[in-house]
């Protein structure tokens, strides 16, 4: 049929879906499930998957290591069916795993942040990985469709099932049993040897969405001065300035234009600004996180012609004060007297090291900071006080870490202060890193004495379980830990240490009556951002007796790109290469009332 022809037929037809048909037959493509891309018939192989998993980190399928075959779950947070579907998969999970069979759910929401999909394995406690798939390429490219419809691919990474996997759960209903159990199935037979006998089957769910093309009218309104320095200023210059240990500054919008593409790829993966706390538990006053506006407005200009509008409507910059130390200008400085000396490579030991100045009062302090001279060799660095009978982990005050920030009690406004008592000298626990050249290395700390009463004493506990062993290759290691509070407590903060093959930390608080509540929720824990999350005083009151309990997931699995070595079985111990559990609760009591005058250049109780 000649074209014109075509077009002369439908014109004469008034049925809507004879005209779909001549589309189809002209090969115009239908708005619809066809438009992720064509399908790819059974017994391909499959090529260039690359995604991103939990860390944000750029992945390639084959990074899951050799296995009989890859279930490839596609999946979204907020789909029902895949809910639903969750149990099903933990069940063939168990029972196709012991036989080399790897699943991977691959997050294809397009409102779904990494953290999201992160968040989704704690919520429905499954141990297999999750991975971001941008754009739906990796959907693209399979031919699929829907959620949560499945590709099954063998070792070779040929597709030999594509499909649901049974038919019980459908959108609008559910039937008492599935008819077919066609994933498990189609395992079965390709374990066994045998060609997939139903190798495709009509997957039933959501649809998947991609982003649309960002229309030029959405964009050309945005331009930098106006827009986007405000949003620029206020998140990133904290630490993207001169003279701080950000890797460049973004004080100008030269700075912001010539790091474009890597401020794009951060923000869409949420790695920067850096913050890791799920947004739908709890409510911190140092969420340093943008807005959903401030994203999309950041995107939008990003991606496109990135106008820069008039100077006349920039903010201005602003101020830091000029001082090496982010509490402010100590009021007592204390430097390690030895000079340590960190080798070119290998592990070095922990050092331990007691500061030179006796406290020989009650001391009184409203911030402190571990400042390392040197910071390119220091890991991180634990400080506690000790006295006559020692330090332990009660005594414990602060610590440098990664992308960490210093004890400021004057953050909450609530005239709280740690208390040094009299006889005691702060000890460090230093872990130091080597660069590839032998280096220097002293550290200061810095002391800032309380301005008015204090009216509240700062009380912590750790929750640090000992004698676990995790596995060879468990990608989700399950520990957990709890304390009962003896007091009626505020809570002001809480703190999580891990080593790197931590993946997850949520805290909990269960009353007596056997409720639960989630306080903090860090389902993608990063290493090199060792984050405290702080709560403003009086937002979270929980009463003498409840119960504070973290759970944490360790994956010691080939899949985490910074695992030292996936076949080791892995106890507590100091080093990176070891493992830790540490999670950190601060708070003041409810009902204390100090009031305690200080001097403001000691710490010290004034006589009255």
């Amino acid at each position: 049929m000649k074209t014109k022809d075509v077009f002369w037929f439908a014109s004469s037809v008034s049925n809507a879906l004879v005209f779909a048909w001549v589309f189809v037959a002209l090969g115009a493509p239908l708005r619809g499930e066809e438009s992720l891309g064509t399908k790819i018939p059974i017994g391909t192989k499959v090529e260039g998957l690359r995604f991103k998993d939990i860390r944000g980190v750029q992945r390639e399928l084959s990074e899951l290591g050799p296995h009989r075959a890859f279930v490839l779950t596609f999946v979204t947070s907020d789909c029902p069916i895949v809910k639903k579907t969750f149990p099903k998969l933990s069940e063939l999970h168990g029972q196709f795993s012991t036989q080399d069979v790897a699943f991977v759910c691959v997050n294809v929401g397009l409102n779904d942040t990494i953290r999201d999909m992160a968040s989704q394995a704690i919520e429905f406690q499954v141990p297999w990985a999750f991975i971001k798939d941008y754009d739906a390429q990796v959907a693209g490219k399979l031919g699929i469709t829907r959620t949560p419809e499945v590709a099954v691919l063998d070792s070779e990474y040929r597709l030999i099932y594509r499909g649901r996997v049974d038919d019980q759960i459908r959108l609008g209903g559910v039937k008492p049993n599935a008819s077919r159990s066609d994933l498990r199935l189609a395992l079965e037979e390709h374990l066994a040897g045998k060609h997939v006998s139903v190798p495709e089957t009509l997957a039933d769910g959501c649809a998947i969405s991609r982003a649309p093309a960002i229309a030029e009218s959405n964009t050309t309104a945005l331009n930098y001065h106006e827009h986007i320095a405000p949003i620029i200023l206020e998140h990133c210059t904290t630490c993207h300035r001169p003279g701080t240990a950000a890797p460049f500054s973004l004080m100008t919008s030269q700075d912001v234009l010539g790091h474009a593409e890597m401020i794009q790829e951060v923000i869409r993966d949420e790695t920067m600004p850096p913050w890791y706390a799920n947004k739908k538990h709890g409510e911190f006053q140092n969420d340093r996180s943008l807005s959903d506006s401030q994203k999309e407005a950041l995107l939008g200009w990003l991606a496109s012609g990135r106008a820069m509008g008039s100077e006349e409507q920039a903010p201005e910059p602003p101020e830091f004060e000029q001082t090496p130390w982010r509490i402010g200008t100590p009021d007592l400085i204390i430097t390690t007297l030895e000079q340590h000396t960190v080798p070119a490579t290998g592990f070095v030991p922990y050092k331990y090291v007691v500061l030179p100045h006796l406290f020989l009062n009650d001391t009184w302090v409203s911030a402190f900071e571990i400042r390392p001279l040197n910071p390119a060799v220091v890991h991180h660095c634990n400080m506690a006080y000790a006295t006559s009978k020692g330090a332990s982990e009660e005594t414990f005050i602060t610590g440098y870490v990664p992308g960490g920030q210093p004890m400021d009690l004057t953050k909450f406004d609530n005239q709280v202060a740690y208390k040094l008592p009299a006889g005691s000298a702060l000890g460090l626990q230093i872990h130091y890193t080597t660069t590839g050249q032998e280096q220097k290395s002293r550290i200061q700390i810095g002391l800032r004495f309380p301005r008015e009463k204090i009216r509240k004493q700062l009380y912590h506990f750790v929750l640090d379980p000992r004698g676990w062993k995790i596995p060879p290759g468990d990608p989700a290691f399950r520990i957990s830990s709890e304390h009962e509070l003896a007091r009626d407590a505020d809570l002001l903060g809480i703190f999580t240490h891990m080593h790197v093959r931590g993946r997850d930390m949520t805290f909990y608080a269960k009353n007596r009556s056997g409720s639960q509540e989630t306080l903090l929720q860090i389902p993608n824990y990063n290493f090199e951002w060792q984050l405290g999350y702080e709560i403003a005083p009086g937002t979270k009151l929980l009463p003498k007796g409840t119960t504070i309990q973290a759970v944490a997931h360790f994956d010691n699995s080939p899949f985490n790109p910074y695992n030292p070595d996936p076949k080791a079985t892995v106890e507590y111990g100091a080093q990176t290469v070891d493992e830790m559990f540490n999670g950190f609760v601060f708070y003041v009591d409810q009902n204390e009332i100090l009031d305690i005058d200080v001097d403001p250049k000691t710490g010290r109780v004034k006589k009255k």
